[in-house]
């Protein structure tokens, strides 16, 4: 089910997948929220990870079990589980919990399931494989659906870029994700944001390669910065992901935690030293 706005936050592009025996539906958005559902008996909710956005008609089908990795499952079990992800606190996180109620109709589900990497969903002549990408969550899963489908949730492919901005998110991990998902073959190539269906694989690497190269960007851009001395604070200032205009409620949260990523990965390759207690310089 498209989202509005080629599924553009805080919509998003759902699966509806049906087989002989279950439907299961993959990341219901606010738009199938909205709508108050879909056409089908629903069965099962898949979610690609735990964000507001991808969680957000969970609720509209109370009797279908709820599918989660693992790593993610807290987010599903209870509200602060989904809180702390974001490391937000104080106003900041009472601001956002009332976002998470009131536009995004989250719904705790205690007895939401856990899945592993490889797991497969046999719904009666159609399969359902997760298939493990973290870094953008710890959890976040892609899916490979019988009939030469691939679900790439978060993996997005738009010119933002890759976003590990996180309590638990990785840079190493999301570009292991990204080396991963580019060897999956698929006919047809599904994003939650934007991009929607993605026709073939040659286009699909493309798109995959571009977006890997933001992660470069940010960094070359970082490194620019540091050619003098600056603390995360100012970085976070700077701003690396977000336009300078942009308001939200954990902007600086996750400008704050990507720089602590890329800074850890130049000390790590020697491209950058601690020269002053939290102020740091490019080498």
């Amino acid at each position: 089910m498209p989202g509005e706005d080629k599924g553009a936050y805080p919509s998003g592009n759902s699966l509806l997948i049906t087989g002989t025996s279950e439907t299961v539906i993959i990341d219901p958005s606010v738009t199938v929220a909205a709508a108050g559902g879909v056409e089908l008996p629903v069965d099962a909710i898949i979610n690609s990870h735990a964000h507001e956005d991808h969680m957000a008609g969970n609720a509209t089908f109370p009797d279908a079990r709820v599918h989660i990795h693992a790593d993610d499952l807290a987010g599903a079990h209870s509200i602060d589980g989904m809180l702390d992800g974001y490391g937000l606190d104080g106003d900041a996180r009472e601001d956002f919990r009332d976002t998470l109620l009131t536009e995004f109709h989250y719904s705790p589900r205690p007895d939401a399931l856990s899945f592993q990497d490889g797991h497969i969903w046999d719904l009666g002549g159609v399969t359902i494989q997760a298939v493990h990408l973290p870094g953008h969550t710890a959890g976040h899963s892609g899916f490979r659906i019988s009939g030469g489908v691939f679900f790439l949730s978060d993996i997005d492919l738009t010119g933002f870029g890759p976003y590990y901005g996180d309590v638990f998110s990785s840079l190493d991990d999301f570009e292991e994700s990204l080396i991963r998902v580019r060897d999956e073959e698929a006919d047809h190539y599904v994003t939650f944001h934007h991009k929607g269906v993605i026709e073939g694989r040659e286009r699909f690497v493309e798109m995959l390669d571009a977006f890997h190269g933001v992660i470069h960007r940010r960094h070359s851009a970082m490194l620019e910065f540091l050619l003098e001395p600056h603390s995360i604070e100012e970085m976070v200032r700077n701003r690396f992901v977000y336009r300078p205009h942009v308001e939200h409620v954990f902007a600086d949260q996750v400008e704050r935690k990507t720089a602590e990523l890329h800074i850890a990965r130049m000390l790590d390759r020697g491209e950058a030293t601690e020269v002053d207690p939290g102020r740091f310089q490019r080498t």
